[in-house]
């Protein structure tokens, strides 16, 4: 059992009030699961603190920590919804309320869980403290997976490979991220998941002493450069990404050169570019293997810079290169920009403003939400104390919040959401965060309405592209607008979003959704080819 000078002792610069807090919370948890078991036999409060060990961990505040020690109090304790807001007031309240009602439905598959999907949805966008909460509660409970009932656990895997692992990613929390994959995977498609281990245990070996090597010659060259303050690490790809990745090339292991990354982390963003001279000049750069993400960071916040080498000693290898603060948001996501002191003043008008409609939830001023990072404005009385979240899931959830069919609203979640992401920009370098293989007919839709309804033409790094034409990372989407042009039905047939489906719908004065299949066959049929 986790004791609570662990959890204490894993805060970041906390207060007397902060321990105080947590302490107490961690009392009563103790105390309201009092004789329970989990299905391992151990005491049910193990899992309510190591819950709060975890978010400890990920530099959550005091009042987040206490609320994953009691986010089963209600549902599993014998607490009281009064008892808590009497002892903890109405913040903790709603975090825990936020957790309890996500669990009330069993996860069956994409499509058997839309109104879950929706809960899902509306309680993050209310505060994302309730799914951080619930992220650290199911990494404990994939930890000990191996002890729920057999008939359980692929369910509960799925769900965590389908629903949780990527909300991780789309958060940028990529340690996260990666061990919810990797514990599920196992019980999802276990013979894949130890050829995937085996893969990489051969891949590993056939490179660990080259790249102790590399990272040996790195570290003088890097020295006599005069950058002495740095640190370097060996980073493993996860089973489950080498898993997707080796479908993605047909099982080709020698196509995917990451398997194994040299990771070096310094000081400032001008150390990175300096770094990557010094690494160019003693290895010969892949074309086309360069990535500057933090010119041009991921939709997630992620920043870093990533090359392809090769060096005499370890083959092709990849070396990322990123500053302090981009590898604590690498890891940490989200999680690493959060600051709550303030955030109590608003819960009552949350609470209320959710009981009043399912969706009303959603009614904050979205247009002063900053990208890819969450904030808690303090800059005066009128604003202090307000939630803010990711412009992405902000948008996500306007977006979503007026599909009526629970097919078409996971459809669309599933594309606009549980998929990968590209940015591409603006002729005057607006970025536009859009899932893979997106349409300029979906960047048209994504800038505005008006502009997607009297799309005549578009062009692509300055060339004209037909409508079909997938958008890549870093395209430069130029579109030519008309006031005689319209939508067609084919457009159905060819965008991506579910934003500009709907769009396009309504233009064309159609109420009943395109039949997905026709989707599906040509999307599948892109993907082959």
């Amino acid at each position: 059992m986790t004791p609570v000078k662990d959890i204490v002792g894993a805060m970041t610069a906390a207060s007397k009030e902060d321990v105080a807090l947590v302490e107490k919370a961690y009392e009563l948890s103790k105390k309201a699961h009092e004789g329970q078991t989990r299905y391992s036999g151990e005491p049910y409060f193990v899992h309510a603190a190591a819950t709060a060990k975890v978010l400890a961990e990920y530099g959550m505040d005091a009042t987040t920590i206490a609320a994953g020690l009691l986010h089963d109090a209600i549902e599993d304790g014998r607490i009281s919804r009064e008892e808590i807001e009497k002892e903890f007031g109405k913040e903790i309240l709603f975090i825990v309320d936020g957790v309890t009602k996500l669990g009330t439905h069993k996860y069956r598959g994409a499509e058997r869980h839309a109104e879950s999907l929706r809960r899902l949805l509306v309680a993050t966008a209310s505060d994302i403290r309730v799914l951080i909460v619930k992220l650290a509660d199911r990494f404990h409970n994939m930890q000990t997976l191996e002890h729920v009932p057999e008939n359980k656990r692929r369910r509960i895997a799925l769900e965590t490979l389908e629903i949780y692992a990527p909300i991780a990613d789309r958060l940028g929390m990529g340690r996260m991220k990666r061990t919810l994959e990797d514990l599920a995977f196992p019980y999802v498609d276990p013979d894949a998941a130890q050829h995937t281990a085996e893969v990489r245990k051969l891949k590993t070996k056939e490179t660990e002493d080259g790249l102790a090597q590399v990272q040996k010659t790195l570290k003088q060259e890097l020295a006599k450069k005069g950058l002495t303050t740095f640190r370097t690490d060996i980073r493993m790809k996860g089973l489950w990404s080498l898993h997707k990745k080796l479908q993605r090339k047909n099982d080709d292991i020698s196509l995917i050169h990451d398997i194994a990354a040299l990771r070096i982390i310094v000081p400032t963003v001008e150390d990175c570019y300096t770094t990557l001279g010094i690494v160019h000049s003693l290895y010969r750069p892949l074309p086309g293997e360069f990535k500057d993400y933090i010119a041009f960071p991921k939709p997630n916040g992620y920043q870093s810079l990533h090359t392809t080498v090769v060096t005499p000693e370890a083959g092709i290898v990849e070396i990322q290169i990123r500053d302090e603060e981009m590898h604590r948001h690498a890891q940490f996501g989200i999680a690493s920009h959060m600051s709550y002191k303030q955030l109590g003043k608003n819960i009552e008008k949350l609470d209320k403003g959710i009981q009043k409609s399912r969706f009303s939830a959603l009614s904050f001023s979205w247009r002063s939400l900053i990208p890819s990072l969450m904030k808690v404005t303090k800059d005066n009385d009128e604003t202090r104390g307000k939630t803010t979240v990711p412009l992405w899931l902000a948008e996500l959830a306007e977006a979503h919040a007026d599909i009526g069919g629970s097919e078409e609203f996971v459809e669309g979640l599933k594309e606009d959401f549980f998929s990968h992401r590209v940015f591409v920009f603006t002729p005057q370098g607006d970025v536009i965060d859009l899932p893979a293989t997106s349409t300029p007919i979906d960047f048209a839709y994504a800038i505005h309405s008006d502009l997607g309804d009297h799309l005549q033409g578009a062009k692509v790094n300055g060339k004209l592209v037909s409508f079909e034409t997938n958008l890549g990372n870093g395209d430069v989407v130029e579109i030519i607008r008309k006031d005689s042009a319209h939508p067609s039905a084919k457009w159905l047939e060819i965008v991506r979003t579910s934003l500009a489906r709907r769009h396009i719908r309504n233009a064309l004065g159609m109420t009943e959704p395109t039949p997905p299949s026709r989707r599906h066959v040509r999307r599948m049929h892109k993907d082959k080819s």
